[in-house]
This record gives C-alpha cells, sequence and structure tokens, in this order.
C-alpha cells in the first residue's frame, strides 16, 4: 500500500521423498500430486516423529547436513500451489467460498476452526470468516456467486488521493449520508452486504465416513452468522452481556446512537478464537476498524460512522458498515455461539474488553474461578486476562457461559526478568503510562487528553505524556458515566487505549493463546516491528542477537503463580523465536495460530505478509547497507505448519510438516478428539497476484545462509498467483477448509 494513502486512511479512521497431497479436481475428485525434488533427509528421524519432515526454502538445522550438502540441496528449490504434506498423508476438502451453508453461503478467508464432537466422528465445526481481499474477491465474485456486482460503476468515480502518479484511484464516501433513492447508494448497499455476508462465523455439520473421511452431513443446524445478521431480520440480532451494555442502552450518549439498546447488527473481522470445555465457540473480532470507527468518546459511545466511509478501489473495498449505521463501539469482542443450538446467533461478552481480538484461551477448573486469556493484534498491542466473578462448578456444564458475565478484565505487565503481574482495568487504576522511548519506535498512542473529543492521540516525547498525567490520577477520572458501571463499560470499550494508559506492557502482536491441561499458556507474538500504529516494549522483546525491531516473532511460555487461574502474577519466558537457523532463529517466520495434540505438544502455523512471500533476495547488501527484517521475509517461501514436541525424545526441536499453496495462510489449526484428523484453514491464496493465467512462473534469485551462516544461491521457481484447489489454470483461487490426515488411518502422529 501506498505510503501517503495508508497515513490518508488512518487519518479517516479505517485505519519434498516423494510427498503426497490432494489436489482437487472438479470440486469433488480427489486425485495426487508428486512433488518432484521436495525430497527431505530426515528419513531418521521419522520413525520417531510419525512423519517425514518437509524440505523447506531455506536449510534447518533439524536436517543435520553438511554445509556442502546444504548448498548442493538448496541451490535450486520449486514453489507449489498447493498444500504439501509429508509422505503417507492426504487432505480432504470440506467447504470453499461460495458454498451453501444454511440459507446462505460459506464466507471468505476462514480463519478459526473448531471441531465440537457430539459422538465420536461426528459433530459441528464452526469457521470464522475473517476479511474479503478486496481485489481477488471482487475479481472472482461473478464467477463464484453468479453474480455481478456493480463495481465498475463506483471505480468510475475513484480519483487519485495523493498527488504521486502511481497513486491508486480510489472513491470514497460518507454513504450513510446519501438518500435512500440515490442509485450510488443502492450500489454501495449492494456491495457492502454482499462483502458482509462473506464475514462472520458458520456452522457446519460434519461426519467421518467408514473410509475415515470427514464430510458434511448438511444438518438443520447448519447456519451463518453475518456482518448483517439481525439488519433484515431482528430475530437474528446478537445479544450483548457486561458492563458496556450499560453504556449501549444509556440516554444521552455523547456520540453516536444507533437505537438499537443491546441488541448488535452481526460480527464482522473474525479471526482466531477458542473452545470452552463445555462445547461453546468464542469468536474474536478482529480488525473492525476497517469496517467501522476505533475511537470512542470519553463515556464509550460510538463516533458517527461517517469517520470510516465506504472506500472502494481497484484492490480493497472498506467501510462496508458505513452504508448501514454501524455504531463502532459494538465491534471488536469475543462472540460466543452455542454451535448445537440452532437459535443460537452469538453473545458479545463485553467484560472480556473491546480490541482487535485474537485468541481465546479457557482454564475451567472446578472450584476455581473461570480464567479467559486474549490478545490485541496490533503492534504495540496487550496481552489480556478475564477472571469470572463467580467459580467454575463442572467444566463441561454449558452454565459455565454465565461466568463470563461478571469478573474483570487485566493487562499482562511483564518484566524483563521473566516475572509479570496482571493490572485491573478497572476505574481505580492509576493512569502511569509507558513511556514512548520504551518501544520499538519511540510511539504510543493512549487516550486523547481533551475528553469532549474522546478518541485518542499519537504521543512521542515525555513532554506530549504530561497532559494526561496531570489531569487524570485513575481510569476513573479519564472516563465518564453516571455509574460505576457506566465508567466501567467505557472502559471496556476503550480496552487497548485505557491499558495503554495503564501501563499496560506494549507486545508484538500476539496471534494465539492457547493452554495446557497442567495450566501452561502458550502465547504466538507474530511480529516485533514498529509500524504506524506502534510497537512492542523492547526491553521484553528481543531478538536472538539481542535485535529490538524484530520482524520474525516468538512463541511465549506463561505460567501463574501456584497454577492457579485467578492468580496476579506468573512468570515467563520465550519458548521459541523465529528468524533464519543461521541468526539464531527456529527457521520459521512470524508465528501465529497454534493447537496442541492429546499428547500436548504444540503445533504452530505462520503469517508471513503476504506481499512478502517468495520476495526476490538477489544481494543481503543494497547501496552498501545489510537487509534485515521484513526486506528478507521472502526466504523462507510460502507460509506453512510447524511441530514442536514439548516431551520425549524429540524434544526441543522443531519440525516443518505443511507448506501452504502460494500466497495463502494457513489458520485455525484443530485436531478430532483421536489424534487422526486435522482441520486447517486455507487463507487467501492468490491475495497478492490473484488468478493464476496459464500456470504462470517466474525463477526468482535469492542469497540465502546455510546454518553456520555461509552465503550461497538460490534459483527459486515460483508461481504467478493461485488456482488452489482446483489446480486447474485460470480457476479462481477459493479460501476454504480441509481435513489432513494420514492415508493408512492411523493418528497424525
Amino acid at each position: 500500500m501506498n505510503v501517503n494513502r495508508r497515513k490518508f486512511l488512518l487519518f479517516l479512521g479505517a485505519t519434498a521423498g516423494t510427498l503426497t497431497s490432494t489436489l482437487w479436481d472438479n470440486r469433488g475428485e480427489a486425485g495426487s500430486l508428486t512433488v518432484g525434488e521436495n525430497s527431505s533427509l530426515l528419513a531418521k528421524t521419522s520413525s520417531s516423529l510419525g512423519f517425514q519432515p518437509l524440505k523447506m526454502a531455506l536449510p534447518l538445522d533439524v536436517e543435520q547436513l553438511s554445509i556442502a550438502q546444504q548448498i548442493k540441496n538448496y541451490a535450486s528449490y520449486q514453489v507449489q500451489d498447493d498444500l504439501v504434506l509429508p509422505e503417507g498423508f492426504t487432505y480432504d476438502l470440506i467447504a470453499v467460498w461460495g458454498d451453501r451453508v444454511g440459507d446462505s453461503r460459506f464466507g471468505y478467508n476462514n480463519d478459526y476452526l473448531s471441531l465440537v464432537e457430539t459422538t465420536p466422528g461426528e459433530g459441528y465445526l464452526t469457521v470464522n470468516f475473517e476479511y474479503i481481499s478486496g481485489g481477488i474477491w471482487m475479481q472472482s465474485y461473478s464467477s463464484v456467486i453468479g453474480e455481478e456486482l456493480p463495481v465498475a460503476e463506483l471505480l468510475a468515480l475513484a480519483k487519485p488521493v495523493g498527488e504521486e502518479e502511481d497513486e491508486e484511484a480510489v472513491f470514497i464516501i460518507d454513504a450513510l449520508s446519501l438518500k435512500d433513492d440515490d442509485p450510488i447508494k443502492e450500489k454501495i448497499s449492494k456491495i457492502s452486504r454482499e462483502g458482509l455476508i462473506d464475514q462472520g462465523l458458520g456452522v457446519i455439520s460434519v461426519k467421518r465416513n467408514p473410509e475415515g473421511k470427514w464430510e458434511r452431513t448438511f444438518s438443520d443446524l447448519d447456519r451463518r452468522v453475518t456482518g448483517i445478521s439481525g439488519l433484515d431480520n431482528p430475530t437474528q440480532a446478537l445479544k450483548s452481556t457486561g458492563a458496556a451494555v450499560a453504556v449501549f442502552n444509556k440516554p444521552n450518549k455523547l456520540g453516536y446512537e444507533d437505537g438499537l439498546g443491546d441488541r448488535i447488527i452481526g460480527t464482522f473481522q473474525n479471526c482466531a478464537g477458542g473452545t470452552t470445555p463445555w462445547g461453546t465457540v468464542l469468536s474474536a473480532e478482529e480488525n473492525f476498524q476497517d469496517q467501522v470507527p476505533e475511537a470512542v468518546m470519553a463515556d464509550g459511545s460510538a463516533l458517527n460512522p461517517r469517520e470510516t466511509p465506504f472506500l472502494i478501489s481497484a484492490g480493497e473495498v472498506n467501510g462496508r458498515a458505513n452504508v448501514f449505521g454501524l455504531a463502532g463501539n459494538k465491534y471488536g469482542w469475543m462472540v460466543e455461539i452455542d454451535p448445537a443450538n440452532r437459535d443460537d446467533y452469538g453473545t458479545k461478552h463485553t467484560w472480556l474488553g473491546r480490541y482487535r481480538h485474537e485468541a481465546f484461551a479457557t482454564r475451567a477448573v472446578k472450584d476455581k474461578n473461570l480464567a479467559v486469556y486474549s490478545g490485541c493484534d496490533r503492534r504495540g498491542g496487550h496481552l489480556y486476562k478475564f477472571i469470572s466473578e463467580g467459580k467454575v462448578i463442572n467444566p463441561q456444564d454449558k452454565a459455565n457461559s454465565r461466568l463470563f458475565e461478571a469478573g474483570m478484565l487485566y493487562g499482562a505487565k511483564l518484566d524483563p526478568n521473566g516475572t509479570g503481574t496482571w493490572i485491573p482495568l478497572n476505574p481505580d487504576t492509576p493512569i502511569n503510562p509507558i513511556s514512548p522511548s520504551q518501544v520499538v519506535g519511540g510511539m504510543v498512542f493512549l487516550p486523547n487528553s481533551d475528553r469532549t473529543v474522546g478518541g485518542f492521540t499519537e504521543v512521542t516525547t515525555e513532554e506530549q505524556l504530561q497532559p494526561l498525567i496531570n489531569q487524570f490520577k485513575t481510569l476513573g477520572d479519564l472516563y465518564q458515566g453516571n455509574s460505576r458501571e457506566e465508567i466501567q463499560g467505557a472502559i471496556l470499550i476503550d480496552a487497548h487505549f485505557a491499558a495503554s494508559a495503564a501501563g499496560i506492557t506494549n507486545t508484538s502482536r500476539p496471534e494465539d493463546t492457547i493452554i495446557n491441561d497442567e495450566g501452561t499458556l502458550f502465547v504466538a507474538f507474530t511480529s516485533g516491528a514498529a509500524d504506524e500504529e506502534g510497537g512492542p516494549d523492547k526491553t521484553i522483546f528481543v531478538g536472538p542477537g539481542g535485535e529490538t525491531d524484530y520482524e520474525y516473532g516468538w512463541i511465549m511460555k506463561l505460567e501463574e503463580d501456584n497454577q492457579d487461574p485467578a492468580a496476579l502474577s506468573f512468570t515467563w519466558s520465550m519458548l521459541a523465536t523465529g528468524g533464519e537457523v543461521a541468526k539464531g532463529g527456529a527457521g520459521f517466520a512470524n508465528p501465529d495460530n497454534l493447537t496442541l495434540d492429546k499428547s500436548g505438544n504444540l503445533w504452530v502455523v505462520t503469517d508471513m505478509s503476504t506481499s512478502k512471500h517468495n520476495q526476490p533476495v538477489p544481494s543481503r547488501v543494497e547501496n552498501g547497507v545489510s537487509l534485515t527484517g521484513s526486506d528478507l521475509t521472502g526466504v523462507f517461501g510460502n507460509n506453512s505448519m510447524w511441530y514442536i514436541p514439548l516431551s520425549g525424545e524429540n524434544v526441543g526441536k522443531i519440525y516443518p510438516f505443511a507448506i501452504g499453496p502460494m500466497e495463502c495462510e494457513c489458520t485455525g489449526l484443530t485436531f478430532d478428539n483421536d489424534n487422526n484428523s486435522l482441520f486447517l484453514a486455507i487463507q487467501h491464496p492468490g491475495e497478492e497476484n490473484g488468478i493464476r493465467q496459464d500456470m504462470a512462473a517466474e525463477t526468482r534469485e535469492f542469497e540465502l545462509l546455510a546454518t553456520d551462516g555461509t552465503v550461497f544461491k538460490q534459483q527459486r521457481q515460483v508461481p504467478l498467483g493461485s488456482n488452489w484447489p482446483s489446480g486447474k489454470a485460470n480457476q479462481p483461487p477459493l479460501p476454504g477448509v480441509v481435513v489432513i490426515r494420514k492415508v493408512n488411518g492411523t493418528e497424525i502422529v
């Protein structure tokens, strides 16, 4: 994205052996793809692992190859536009964008997956739909959905937003202010409606057939909760609980009033999530700022929808909530749904806080308080914990959902010595913002000290902290309300900025949390680099060589004191660090979703920025300056999946298990109960280059490092765009859900 345009939008508020995989032919016939030269030399470990690790795009130390062998074996590499798996594994396609789900369709860019088995080998798959990749979505919509969108008519109105010759033309307008009979408003409504339908979440009934394959059963419980659920049918509106409800229902708000009280239209930007021990699913609303204003007034009420106007260009379409007048303070929550209840369209539990939610890890121990862990996925975000007021009686009882309705939200204060404390986000919490000099990039965002305006402001100097510190002593002074409940609700609505004001540690994009039976929490921090929205604490998030502004991420291990779910202190350490092996990294970049298998071993998928996939690195020095960070991300190839044993003879090692199709992100990995099947979402294939035309590919050059740092050259064959899952030239790429299994029907590992 053009820098000038990016700033403009922020101002607006939009802010391998032979490898066998399944190639889906004609949406229903499975075949096999043999991946020629991707042979791995890890056979000697395959017997203990249960699989033969893949050959990746760059050397790994677990291969135990000599430097000469590494240089020879990695002199050339061929990237595949398919899900590449170890020998003896295959995958089956469950659903793709456009497939029927209830009275709607399977949405776009599926993310978190939850499998709740009601009986062995049968149950409900809940799928998150995060966002639409504007360019390829608009390019493919008519062929996939079977109808036209008025895209061309609106693009004809687009103009450059800057003065540079290469500035992308966009059309931006406050569609809500247009008259209902305005033809432009009608066109915007159509595009916005379809885009919001392709977000949210869905419930799909599935069953494993006698051959061991999972397949859809199309029960009457299949349903979609979309970005506009409740707009046309009020009975499908989402509910809400917690202190923020007092703000939703209060009269005489400082800001925008949608007239719906505690009812909410739809859910969107649904990214990560989690499943409770009692069989409900929590879905995280992440980058809601793309559709509604993120900033709020001092009382927690929303800004006018015009602050995030409708926007369309050749590559994106955002602000889709604008035309419907949706209130921004009602998005950015955790949404709970019971997949087994056909009448349940979701409840937003506001005690869990409003921010760019990622992840949901639950610890439910009999006779203990319920603990929930989540993160705010932004550079300079925070790690959060909710502790319920009531206690768990039976971890499998669905009545536990009521525990989300009362408690306290805390933010993690991490200390460099490996300890930390949980700081409550309540009216009594002191104002104690972190210094901008302590974070990478030297910038933090804090609540605006002018409370008549509300919102937030950029702070880059110590002097700029003073108005906030001098005027307000506690969060209760900073936020407004007619009662403690209303003030608490306003704090929860503005949780990210309230946490920043309280001095909660700025982190490196916490994208997932998972907790084991003993109570150990694992957190994926995707990237430690800074951007225009902030950066992490540079005393905490440090690369293997002491680097700050470190791009490749970490996996953290966190343990509460005495393993108590209600503990307010903990210890932490980094379990794994991303990056090239020669530079002290694990061999992957940008860890994202996590899961645990039934043996307690950790699985992780990566989330490298699509625009960086396989970007050539012909030299590591440019104009006399060594390349670092994202400029080197291309060496890692496609996004991938990795296995990290946490016990046994291979503990401490990290093994590559799968490689995703072109320009995709692999997300939502989850096992079935017997560990025979691994569900996986393939998100946004072809996002950068769109439909692969005539099987086009090109050769790119990379300057790689052997594991000892020796520099050598690689010629890499890279497909241009994607045709996954069809594998047929000129066919549109389709986000979808697959199930990975062993051909012989035994456990994955």
